[in-house]
């Protein structure tokens, strides 16, 4: 018999890896950084830019509304004028047209959409052959694809990243033995930590291997607003088009409002793709409890149908992007990502711990290693020596940092002994 004082948890708790930020946390304890700088955080990627206006009104507007919905239970499926506000952006997107009752699925973000797929997609019938069922993730990677798997009872595999190719996710490195055992693939694009955006024919290879395996692709798009050139990163359902794949076997496409829209308090986003998987996402979800609120939802429209705060903080993002990566660049390995909003930078002598805890001690900057984003494969852990920095902050604050940081390095540079 159990002892009293044992809980009967779920053992695949304990597979489970400390969150990045915990780690951080225990990296940087009883650092004391010097006093005469103030704090500047580059470690996190939170939005920091003002929420729009649009949104913020449509709230309001929502909650003082008598017929707010706040007296009522809301529907698992959202309401049709959310619905249809998603898929008229991806309308306007990426030309793609969904059928809002069927194909799309509002979400509360996308982190917990991400989360729960695993468990709706990893058939535990699968564990009665013996052979357990893997997720394939990046290797670096967003840590709730990890959690997700472990959780769902699957084994992860991290497919590595190239840096000969800014970043991009190496499939092929996948082996065949693999790919027969993968019920779901995260794919990340524009990536976390790497800014990488997958082009068609990658797009392409995975659909391929998805039809010869039968594993879905869960394509995790939450940056995909944010990005530097003229032409804005390809999404999995405008690739799947492209392809002539209009039905959307196998793919869900996950987004939200945290980063398009500066609003990651809201807690909103969809899901959208194959109508099969929309349908047992729904099922499962409705026992979940995850439905929105009414009056976020009746905000979250408002969001989806408007552009111009999208185009101003893609600006700001452009700006900071173009000003502070040249300067970085005198001292880091580093470059102009694809898109999205983090500088994944290598780091001079390769020690990604030790840079992050002597730049917090000595110029209170916070930056965060990146082998905490990633998993040692053979010995070698692909984000040891690089460090991610998410320029969330304002201009002049995320130029303050970058000053710091190349002055940083050249003083430890001028004070090696090897110097």
């Amino acid at each position: 018999m159990d002892d009293a004082n044992h809980l009967p948890l779920n053992p695949l708790l304990q597979r489970l890896q400390p969150y990045p930020f915990e780690r951080l946390r225990a990296l940087l304890a009883g650092v004391v950084p010097e006093p005469q700088w103030r704090p500047i955080n580059l470690g996190i990627g939170e939005p920091r830019h003002p929420t729009p206006a649009v949104l913020k009104d449509a709230l309001h507007a929502a909650i003082e509304r008598t017929d707010a919905g706040l007296a009522v239970y809301p529907a698992t499926a959202g309401t049709t004028a959310l619905r249809q506000a998603c898929a008229r952006w991806v309308q306007r997107r990426y030309g793609v047209t969904l059928d809002p009752d069927t194909q799309v699925l509002p979400t509360l973000g996308s982190r917990e959409a991400l989360f729960a797929l695993a468990q709706v997609v990893i058939d535990p019938r699968a564990f009665a052959t013996g052979e357990e069922p893997v997720v394939v993730c990046p290797n670096p990677f967003y840590q709730i694809y990890e959690g997700a798997a472990l959780l769902a009872g699957a084994q992860p595999w991290y497919a590595p990243c190239d840096p000969a190719r800014n970043f991009a996710v190496d499939w092929d490195r996948v082996p065949a033995s693999v790919w027969a055992r993968t019920r779901l693939l995260y794919a990340c694009s524009p990536g976390n930590p790497t800014g990488a955006v997958m082009p068609l024919a990658e797009w392409e290879r995975l659909f391929a291997l998805s039809d010869r395996y039968g594993f879905v692709i869960a394509s995790d798009e939450c940056y995909s607003e944010i990005y530097f050139r003229d032409e804005p990163p390809l999404g999995a359902l405008q690739a799947a088009q492209l392809l002539g794949r209009s039905g959307f076997e196998r793919l869900i496409v996950l987004t939200s409002l945290s980063k398009r829209s500066n609003a990651p308090g809201l807690r909103s986003g969809f899901v959208a793709g194959d109508a099969k998987l929309i349908r047992a996402f729904t099922l499962y979800r409705t026992y979940h409890g995850s439905a929105m609120s009414v009056a976020v939802q009746q905000a979250s429209a408002a969001a989806w149908d408007d552009e111009a705060h999208v185009q101003a903080n893609r600006a700001q993002y452009r700006e900071k992007f173009e000003r502070v990566t040249p300067l970085l660049a005198q001292v880091l390995d580093v470059r102009l990502p694809d898109a999205g909003f983090y500088l994944w930078a290598g780091v001079p002598g390769g020690d990604d711990l030790a840079f992050a805890r002597a730049l917090h001690a000595h110029y209170n900057v916070t930056v965060l290693p990146g082998r905490f984003l990633a998993r040692d494969v053979d010995g070698r852990n692909p984000g040891a020596g690089r460090v991610r920095l998410a320029l969330v902050a304002e201009l002049d604050e995320c130029l303050e940092a970058a000053e710091r940081i190349v002055r940083f390095v050249r003083t430890a540079s001028a004070s090696s002994p090897a110097s």
